[in-house]
């Protein structure tokens, strides 16, 4: 049996706003970035789930917040995006098993506030810019803030987002066989900076987010 409820673990070792959190092969959640007025963006911890204790890692040669982390398939994560200082072209490796990260090749567009999707081919589909960095396909509209599904069948499902002055309710496919983008149905509510998760039917659940000035309740289906 399985006690459903929120209880407290121990506390970080900073404090951290802005920051992703990422699950590693070998069990342990890995934090890293922040703010910069919270605490210090270059830095990152580990958590151990097994004795629910926080121990410093080493620190990202950039600071960074409102960047992506992808975890690949050689176990090993990427950042791509924003330093604390700069618009930012700039991603890194982190190497779980030496505790460290490496300098990689530069995106060609500097960005923030993206994401980054591991495909099943095992390459990176950073959307908003794209060790080697390739242009793809555009997107048939501008937005920020969205969300983006690795989809069962391989395809990437980018859903919702803030587009000029108004929040959107469109969503479009990426085939990445082709690089190139297909319009799908549209959601039922307009939303950004919302979470989106591929359930394990290959449905995706889309909750909560932000239309217009008001926070969202309402979740649905894709």
């Amino acid at each position: 049996m399985y006690f459903l409820g929120w209880f407290n673990t121990n506390s970080m070792n900073r404090n951290r706003a802005w920051h992703t959190a990422s699950l590693l092969t070998t069990g342990n959640v890995l934090l890293c970035g922040d703010s910069g007025v919270a605490g210090d963006p270059c830095s990152a911890e580990l958590y151990d789930p097994s004795t629910k204790t926080w121990t410093l890692s080493g620190n990202m040669i950039h600071g960074r917040y409102y960047h992506t982390a992808s975890m690949l398939t050689n176990g090993k994560l990427l950042t791509t995006g924003r330093v604390s200082s700069s618009n930012p072209n700039s991603s890194e490796l982190y190497d779980p098993s030496l505790g460290n990260w490496t300098i990689l090749r530069n995106m060609n567009s500097a960005r923030w506030q993206h994401t980054a999707s591991v495909l099943t081919n095992g390459k990176i589909l950073v959307i908003g810019v794209t060790e080697n960095w390739i242009l793809t396909g555009s997107m048939n509209n501008t937005r920020g803030y969205r969300t983006a599904s690795v989809l069962m069948n391989g395809y990437v499902l980018v859903a919702g987002g803030y587009s000029t002055s108004s929040d959107v309710n469109s969503a479009a496919l990426y085939d990445p066989l082709t690089g190139t983008w297909t319009i799908t149905s549209t959601m039922n509510s307009t939303r950004w900076d919302h979470p989106t998760f591929v359930l394990t039917d290959g449905n995706v659940l889309i909750t909560g987010g932000t239309s217009g000035d008001l926070a969202l309740n309402v979740s649905e289906i894709y």
